[in-house]
């Protein structure tokens, strides 16, 4: 799926609207989820510069190495009406991005993953451009999710429910971690992600550790086993769910009272989504039944953060972010609680704010789920 030519068309008019309000006088672009935002193009960055040159006066146009160019046959670029700017090895392609844009610039935004190399050799050809970060601008645009975009983050997180729903297959008594990462990662692919972003299998004391990998550690019978998992479709837009599991029944006493705990924040912060509500409000529903049960020092992250055409985006439950919720966005709620040593827990749901509250988009069963041992 690609977005419709007119949704192109009118993020890149808004895009070059947002630039102009910013004060900015042009925005530069290397590959990136930002260029596939504006221009439907998954491309990669190389040590050969590709840049989108968005000026706030004037049209946008596409620098791209000559070698690289067939590659936009059949993307958007060329129904778009971009000017293309091709060259080759023998050329300066920072010297035909500073001839694309006006004589004397003030502030030039930069896409926030742009590499080294290009911020510098494009800080020597536009001397009199100070350098500042693109997101910014394009934070406001991206984390406002359209129809289309809510409904490929719909699809993703249904994916991802197919995985966890075998969850069974790959977690068992003398597997280990990485050996049960390695069934989950091929699962993730065949259920409809074009890859694995990311593989958590976080077993007993390592499920502590909110961003553990995976290990040789033997799964054994009474673990707790925290699973975070997630990837990209083919649109696009990334899945992210992290479901608990027991190995059989728990081996420690405390494990369902606490869990219990997690689930009751969990729900509450989801109830508190909303649009009016603030994001640091959700983070505070989330925290407040896990620091009344005495586990607040052990709640060690932010509550969310936006997803889309990455993981990671804007905005984040996080608190003192007074950023009021509106229609259209959508990220994670993944309170957790981890006690150093022994065992940890999260629930993780995306979610979407929508006219009236807010949509799940995952619905596998959020409830401790036993395993057979």
């Amino acid at each position: 799926m690609r977005a419709p030519l007119e949704t192109l068309t009118d993020r890149l008019a808004r895009t070059r609207d947002a630039v102009r309000a910013a004060g900015v006088d042009a925005m530069l672009l290397t590959p990136s989820p930002d260029l596939r935002y504006l221009l439907g193009v998954a491309a990669t960055s190389h040590e050969r510069l590709t840049c989108l040159v968005l000026p706030a006066d004037g049209d946008p146009a596409l620098v791209v190495p000559r070698l690289e160019r067939p590659g936009l046959d059949g993307t958007p670029v060329a129904e778009l009406g971009l000017q293309v700017a091709d060259w080759t090895d023998a050329d300066d392609p920072y010297r035909l991005v500073a001839d694309l844009l006006p004589g004397r610039l003030g502030r030039v935004a930069l896409g926030d993953a742009m590499p080294a190399s290009h911020v510098l050799r494009l800080r020597d050809a536009l001397p009199d451009g100070e350098q500042v970060l693109a997101s910014p601008v394009l934070r406001e645009l991206r984390m406002r999710k359209d129809t289309a975009e809510i409904e490929a983050l719909a699809e993703a997180a249904a994916t991802i429910d197919r995985v966890h729903a075998r969850m069974g297959e790959w977690l068992a008594p003398g597997r280990t971690e990485a050996a049960a990462g390695a069934g989950i990662t091929a699962g993730i692919v065949e259920e409809g992600h074009t890859e694995a972003a990311f593989v958590i299998v976080g077993s007993g004391p390592h499920g502590a550790s909110p961003h553990h990998d995976v290990s040789d550690r033997v799964l054994a019978r009474g673990d707790v086993v925290v699973v975070d998992i997630g990837g990209p479709t083919a649109a696009g837009y990334h899945s992210d769910c992290t479901r608990t599991y027991t190995i059989g029944e728990p081996g420690a006493d405390d494990v369902a009272a606490t869990y219990a705990v997690l689930q009751a924040a969990q729900d509450a912060a989801v109830a508190a989504v909303r649009p009016g509500a603030t994001a640091a409000q959700v983070d505070a529903a989330a925290r407040e039944p896990i620091t009344e049960a005495g586990f607040g020092d052990h709640f060690i992250h932010r509550t969310g953060h936006g997803i889309g055409l990455e993981v990671h985006e804007e905005p984040y439950m996080m608190g003192g972010n007074d950023l009021v919720l509106e229609p259209g966005m959508a990220f994670s709620v993944e309170p957790g609680i981890y006690l150093p040593g022994r065992w940890g827990a999260r629930i993780e749901d995306i979610v979407v704010v929508t006219a009236d509250g807010v949509r799940r988009l995952n619905n596998r069963p959020r409830a401790l789920t036993a395993l057979p041992a």
